[in-house]
């Protein structure tokens, strides 16, 4: 039976799906972790406590397991896994891609200089340090742009500024965001800070899987909601694209010269795109799946989830068809309004009668502290929905959420967060 290793980070919305395609494959699995309150039901997985941050002993450690007990495949769930999945990869001398490329996908700096240097088209762009001088800093872009940091995901520390006062305060903001994650400690990457233009227009996510350096689309989702700042919380993903059918093949050309760019040669790929009257630009492309919760919305022929296609992907199982079923579907992340202690949602079975809905999911726990966007790292839930048309899965998901109530108790404000809620509790409706 092929066994396949997990690295899974202890904050991650991925184990369960990951964990339900290899019960389905019937595989052996291993998870990989620095905790294992990772994997609640132990009886599903072994257990190998090993270090993202030390790549060398991640690797060691790996060797040593494998030398016992052979893997067939790694699975790197979350950006900060890839780099150490392709290391082991490469140790244990199986399909991978290179250190370099994984690397390069997970730096956002690094990226845009090989995505332009091969023509990709991406913002123009400036690194700085988190010790610069903002005002200084602020005297050498161009307005509006975005300040984001290198090593962080889900729009996390992404802020828009449209002048010189508004730059100084978001610089300020993401440095003391990544001190506070402790991410300044141990990571030279997380001591930068991007600097970009703004690209305006409609963006894109596109989820692809990569054979032998060939990229093959296996869906793209439009986001209805405009992103212009001055954070970036993504709010709804709805595919297939209503994009005409030559755009979208512009969008996936863009996406393969990306790929090929930065090296990656084996594994999934989920790409951030927009779409101007200037062509297609390369926002974000990193060497890992979707994130969330959001491939629920994706059926393969065969009943196949896209866990269990990257599973035999990785393990060069056959794949029947990566042709998708079931109609339009989409996703909605459900936001944090508020800074605050969370005690729960109303309106949840209101919600859920909603014709299209397929599942709601609040992954918030009662007494959880709530910290909204540009500081955030969780959303509060998800909602699935399913229909004969995008615009209708839309819909469904607009009045489902409309129909949730979210309950914040506040919380003293600390450090250089969103507003917290009032005194007292408040109840939020959208």
């Amino acid at each position: 039976m092929p066994r396949v290793l997990f690295l899974l980070p202890t904050a991650t919305y991925r184990a369960e799906a990951f964990l339900e395609a290899a019960q389905r494959l019937q595989l052996d699995v291993t998870v990989a972790s620095e905790s294992p309150a990772v994997i609640h039901d132990r009886t599903v997985a072994s257990f190998l406590p090993i270090s993202f941050r030390d790549t060398d002993q991640a690797v060691r450690s790996a060797a040593h397991f494998a030398a016992t007990h052979p893997i067939d495949a790694v699975i790197g769930v979350e950006d900060q896994t890839t780099v150490v999945a392709a290391a082991i990869s490469a140790a244990l001398r199986l399909p991978h891609n290179s250190i370099a490329s994984a690397a390069a996908a997970r730096n956002k700096h690094r990226m845009r200089e090989l995505l332009s240097g091969q023509g990709v088209p991406v913002p123009r762009h400036r690194l700085f340090s988190i010790q610069d001088d903002a005002v200084t800093c602020a005297r050498t872009v161009s307005f509006p742009c975005v300040l984001k940091p290198l090593v962080l995901s889900a729009s996390c520390g992404v802020i828009r500024a449209n002048d010189a006062q508004e730059f100084v305060a978001a610089f300020a903001r993401v440095a003391a965001l990544l001190t506070r994650l402790g991410l300044t400690e141990t990571d030279a990457a997380a001591r930068q800070i991007l600097a970009e233009d703004f690209v305006p227009g409609r963006e894109v996510a596109l989820e692809g899987l990569v054979t032998a350096g060939a990229l093959r689309v296996l869906a793209l989702f439009d986001k209805p909601d405009p992103l212009d700042g001055p954070f970036f919380e993504e709010t709804i993903y709805v595919t297939p694209s209503r994009f005409p059918v030559r755009i979208q093949q512009d969008i996936a050309a863009c996406a393969a010269k990306a790929a090929q760019a930065l090296g990656l040669r084996e594994g999934p790929v989920h790409g951030e795109l927009r779409v101007n009257d200037d062509g297609v630009w390369l926002i974000e492309m990193a060497a890992r799946s979707i994130g969330g919760r959001c491939s629920r919305t994706l059926r393969f022929a065969a009943d196949l989830s896209l866990e269990e296609v990257i599973l035999r992907h990785a393990l060069r199982m056959e794949i029947p068809s990566l042709d998708l079923t079931g109609g339009a579907a989409g996703v909605m992340m459900l936001p944090i309004p508020y800074a605050g202690i969370f005690s729960g949602v109303r309106g949840q079975d209101e919600a859920r009668a909603v014709p299209g809905i397929e599942e709601l999911t609040i992954t918030a726990q009662p007494g959880d502290e709530l910290v909204p966007l540009p500081e955030g790292t969780r959303y509060l839930g998800f909602l699935i929905a399913r229909a004969e048309t995008p615009a209708m899965v839309e819909a469904a998901l607009r009045e489902a959420h409309r129909r949730l109530a979210v309950v914040i108790r506040a919380t003293p404000r600390r450090g250089p967060r969103a507003p917290s809620t009032p005194s007292g509790s408040r109840v939020v409706t959208f």
